[in-house]
């Protein structure tokens, strides 16, 4: 079972959530909370696998949270569930290590589907603000930023370009493997290493190098 917490200061957005999530047989509900403090002790006692987070909450708001939460031991997925899709908070999510940006008229099919991606590693970002991250990397960036992002694959082999390369596609794990001709083992640990070599923590940041890059058009 995945095991999820759910973070958002209205109870009534929190029930409908419940019902959505524990309608799927491999996914259960282990918490709740009402704010990003709470949702930071929640994750130390609960132990989650998964976190869905709003961003507007009183006295500690989502985006705060979302980075404490990723700093610590055995940080869960954290995955922002909100209304507001303005350019700053999705920037400053991605950059705090949330795998994935959903608005809340996401469908309950999507939404499971977030879950099992984001505890399986990879992310899952709203059409809408894709299109916008897209665009603002793609054509907001001086050279020097391109230079720069170049600069940061100069540690990686060939391969792990190849497999850089296919996350900016957003390719999941099993194709990246059939195009490669190698296993999925093998694939997790090419992602493991540009973790590493990159200093990022999630697909979505991969995904963004790939593009600051010019890797991914």
């Amino acid at each position: 079972m995945i095991r999820t917490l759910l973070v958002d200061d209205e109870s009534l957005i929190r029930a409908g959530l419940r019902f959505i999530i524990e309608s799927a047989p491999d996914v259960e509900v282990v918490g709740e909370a009402e704010d990003g403090n709470q949702a930071v002790d929640a994750v130390r006692r609960l132990g989650p696998d998964v976190v869905l987070m709003d961003v507007r909450m009183p006295r500690y708001d989502g985006l705060a949270a979302t980075g404490a939460i990723r700093r610590l031991a055995r940080a869960p997925a954290v995955i922002i569930l909100t209304t507001f899709d303005s350019d700053e908070h999705i920037f400053t999510a991605l950059e705090a290590g949330a795998c994935g940006f959903l608005l809340k008229d996401t469908s309950p099919h999507d939404l499971i589907q977030a879950i099992r991606l984001a505890h399986g590693g990879d992310s899952m970002l709203s059409p809408r603000v894709t299109r916008r991250l897209i665009h603002q990397i793609t054509t907001d960036q001086p050279i020097r930023r391109r230079r720069d992002a170049l600069a940061r694959l100069e540690a990686l082999t060939g391969r792990e370009r190849e497999v850089l390369t296919e996350v900016g596609l957003g390719r999941s794990n099993t194709e990246i493997a059939a195009r490669l001709n190698m296993s999925e083992a093998t694939v997790k640990s090419h992602i493991s290493h540009l973790f590493d070599k990159l200093a990022v923590t999630n697909r979505v940041q991969v995904a963004i190098a790939a593009y600051r890059a010019g890797l991914v058009d």
